[in-house]
Parts: structure tokens; sequence; C-alpha cells
């Protein structure tokens, strides 16, 4: 390099490090306007209006319900039915005909076009369209882009009036609903599931009837058929759509999508109650394979309209629902380390009572002393005050999450629609923080005292049950025996296409 490089070069760096200099400068100037700690840190308060159901909420000449939410950001429409059907009406001997049904209609091809037509079609648009049956609800959507919504919604309408149930397609779902059959056994998770379900509704409610070989093989597709014209029909429709469209023009699409539709309107049968009180106790089925214990223990929870019912969440959230910040995740995972997660929740059921359950799986040595945690949190929330501290955290949370339930178009449309469905009151999102800022430590203590009973306490233990039952050594005051006051149910595993149980294990 040349002297006179080695000039421009150090003049360049000069004037470089001299344009750097003031920012440097600013940059070691403390702001005043920054606390010197987080704690220090002020925020505004939150200002959120919910959205207005009314303003969203359509009626067509044919009564179905819609509610429209435009959202112009993307070019995509997503229409949304809710379908007044559910497993609770499968026929004796015919469990899984409502799940077999809404599949099919998906996966069965139409009157018109093959399954593998339709299927060619809807990837031909690019087009996401689903239907299934739950418990309670049937459901069916398209996810369709603007440019293609007339020929999205005319496959969509063509599955939910025209379903063909095509006989392979059939067949292959029968198939493989009875290879998993065959692994009912296999997780202890799904094992927890179908036991706890059977302790808190009892074998006779609907929740808990799960289909078997015989009750697959027995469905037709003229099953399906009947099925599907008894509860699919506009009667039975409640839409919920986002996107971007224009909503006169969109709903004028959902008029001649369904102006020849016949509806019926025969009353759908309202969803059973359980006849059925749990038997408190400590019940256990055994799995020798594996070397962890899979926990739950509750009973009955109550009404979403109780006018307890934000109370009772509240206290749900500081018992164990509220993640790292409530007691049973606490002690039960931080503290002890004994779970990698463990929890509560206060079901508030829409049609019958939900359950209160907390839940955790721990290795099989320390089991037990989990359980005992549980329950001594369970006895705590009744017998004190939660700390100031506390409260202000749950109701905090439960407020600022708030906005969450409308945060899209398509989470406004599907909340209206939901509350339609299911009759909740209109009034209950612009009441909601209102009655969440309203709880207060008595009331927390109130309804632990009146809606946890320690004596109705159902607690099923899944694992390993010869080790779990063993204990800790080292710490012999936890035992899954003293839990169950002398005496531990067993429940046999039952044949797992069958379900019938064994009269001794």
């Amino acid at each position: 390099m040349t002297n006179t490089n080695r000039r421009i070069l150090s003049a360049t760096l000069a004037l470089a490090l001299l344009a750097l200099a003031p920012a440097a400068l600013v940059a070691q100037t403390p702001r005043q306007d920054i606390p010197a700690k987080p704690g220090d840190l002020k925020f505004a308060p939150l200002s959120y209006t919910p959205p207005k159901r009314e303003k969203y909420r359509h009626v067509l000449s044919n009564g179905v319900v819609v509610y429209a939410v435009e959202d112009n950001a993307l070019p995509l429409v997503n229409v949304s039915v809710l379908v007044r059907t559910g497993s609770y009406l499968d026929p004796a001997g015919k469990e899984g005909l409502a799940a077999l049904t809404g599949s099919q209609m998906r996966a069965g091809g139409t009157t018109s076009k093959t399954a593998e037509q339709f299927d060619e079609a809807a990837d031909f648009l690019a087009a996401g369209i689903s239907s299934f049956i739950a418990g309670t609800q049937g459901s069916a959507s398209v996810n369709v882009l603007t440019k293609d919504v007339d020929a999205g919604l005319a496959l969509f309408f063509d599955m939910l009036r025209n379903p063909a149930f095509q006989e392979d397609r059939l067949k292959l779902a029968k198939s493989q609903s009875l290879q998993a059959m065959e692994r009912r056994n296999d997780r202890t998770d799904a094992i927890e599931n179908r036991e706890w379900t059977r302790l808190v509704r009892g074998d006779a409610h609907f929740t808990a009837k799960d289909s078997t070989k015989a009750s697959i093989e027995s469905i037709t597709r003229e099953d399906l058929a009947a099925f599907h014209k008894r509860y699919y029909q506009p009667a039975n429709f409640i839409f919920a759509v986002s996107g971007d469209f224009e909503t006169k023009q969109l709903l004028a699409k959902l008029e001649a999508a369904m102006k020849d539709w016949p509806s019926t309107k025969m009353a759908v049968p309202e969803v059973p109650k359980p006849d059925f009180t749990p038997v408190a106790g400590v019940y256990a089925v055994h799995k020798a394979d594996v070397n962890q214990g899979r926990v739950t223990v509750g009973h009955l929870g109550s009404m979403r309209d109780n006018p307890d019912a934000f109370a009772l969440s509240i206290m749900n959230d500081i018992l164990g629902g509220g993640g790292f910040t409530s007691r049973i995740t606490s002690r039960v995972r931080s503290d002890e380390g004994l779970a990698y997660s463990a929890g509560s929740s206060y079901g508030l059921g829409t049609y019958y009572p939900g359950v209160f359950q907390a839940s955790f799986q721990s290795k099989s040595p320390t089991t037990a002393q989990a359980l005992d945690i549980v329950l001594e949190e369970i006895n705590r929330i009744r017998t004190a005050k939660v700390s100031a501290e506390e409260l202000e955290t749950a109701k905090n949370y439960a407020v600022e999450i708030f906005p969450r339930f409308f945060a899209t178009a398509g989470q406004i449309a599907g909340t209206f629609a939901q509350d339609e469905f299911t009759k909740r009151q209109p009034d209950y999102w612009d009441k909601y923080r209102e009655r969440v800022r309203a709880v207060t430590a008595d009331d927390v203590q109130r309804v632990a005292q009146k809606y946890l009973a320690p004596d109705k306490l159902v607690v099923l233990v899944v694992g390993n049950i010869d080790d779990i039952t063993k204990g800790n050594p080292d710490r012999p005051q936890h035992s899954l025996v003293k839990v169950g006051g002398g005496t531990v149910k067993r429940i046999p595993l039952p044949d797992p296409l069958t379900l019938v149980y064994p009269a001794t294990q």
C-alpha cells in the first residue's frame, strides 16, 4: 500500500469515527423517561370494546342464522356451519354411526361426483373442505380463495346436501376404525380417558358408550344416508362466515345455495343428562409395561349459567388452571419436581354439569406423593383465603386474554355462532370483565367450600399399580392405600373390540 493510499484510508476511518461519535455519546447518556427497574414501568389501562353480536347476525329467508364478518386482509373466504346433531343420537347397537356419517360426508363423494372426482375438484381449487360430527354437534367448513368462492361453495353445499357415502371409502373407514380399536389398551392416556368417563358419567351415558367391533360392522351405507337425511337440513344449521367478501353478496349466495332445500323443522332430541352419581374412592387400572402413573382426581362440576361461574373459574385458576402461577403446578412440578405437567380444570357444562378434575403424571414411586400434594391443595384453598397477589394475578389474566376471543374475523363469527348454537346469554361478553373484576378472596373461599367436596373425590390411577402401591421407601407416609382408606379398587382392562370387562382381573 502506498503512502497516498494509507493517508486516504486514515482520513476515511477518522471521518467514520467522527460520524459515530455523537451516537456513542447519546448512547452513554441515560434517557430520563426510561425507568431504572422493570418494576417501575407504567402502562396505560387496557381499553377494549368487544364487538356486538347484533352487528354481524343475519337471518336468511328460510330462517337460517348467519354470522358474517368481513376481513379483506387476505383473498380468502371461510364458511363454517354448525349442525344440530351429535353422537348422542347414535341408535343403540350402532355406536359410531354419527362419527362415520360426519367423516364420510367429506370422504365418500356426492351423488354427482365420485369420491375421487370430489377430491380432485377440491384440490384444483386449493380448497380446504372438512366435515365431522362430535358428541353434541356436527360441523363442516370450506376455505377457498375469493376468486373461487362460487365454485368452492358449490362443492361445499353438494357435500352437505348430496353425500353419496361411497361403499369403498366406507369400507376403508370401518377397517381403520377396527384397527384403532385393537390398540385401545396400548396407551395409558386413552385408558385414563375411557375409565374416567365411566367413573363420573356411568356406563349408560352416551359419553361412555364407545363403538365396538359389532357396532361398527353393523353400520351400513343406508344407515349413514338415513342419519344424514334426518339431521342435515337448513333448520338445523347456523353459519359462521369470515373473510374477503361483501356481506350482502355473500348472504345472497347462501340464499341461492339453499333456496330449494326442504326442511322439515322436526325437533332434534335434547342432549341427555347423565343419570348417575359417582362413587368416591381410589380406582386403579394395572398396566405392567409402564413406569409412570397417570392420575386424575375429581368429582362433578357445575353449569356455565351458575351465578358463581366466574368465581369458580378464578378459584380454579389459582388452584391448578393458571399454569406456572397456580398452586398445584407450582408445588408438584416446580417445587417437588414430581411431574412435568400438573393442573386442574373446573368444568361448567352447557347441557349437564361439567367435571372438576386435577391431573398429573409421575414416576411410579412418587405417584402417591404427588397425589397427596394435590389433595392438600384442594383442602387448603377451602380452608384459607387466597392471597391478594394470587387473586390479582388470576383476575388480570382473565381480563387481559379477553380480546383473544375476538382477535380475528373468524373468531368473531365462530364465537357468536357457537353462542347462538348453545343459547348463551346475549350479554355474556358485555359483562365478562365486570364479573371477573367483581370476584373477591371471600368469593373464592366460599365457592371452594361449596363446590369442592373432598369426601366425594374419585381418584383414578393408571399405571404399574404394583410399583405405585409400593411407593417410595424413603417417604413411606405417602401411600395410595392410605388415600383409599385401605382399599384400592382394581378395574380390569376390557376386551378392546367388545369392551366387555372380565369379572376379575
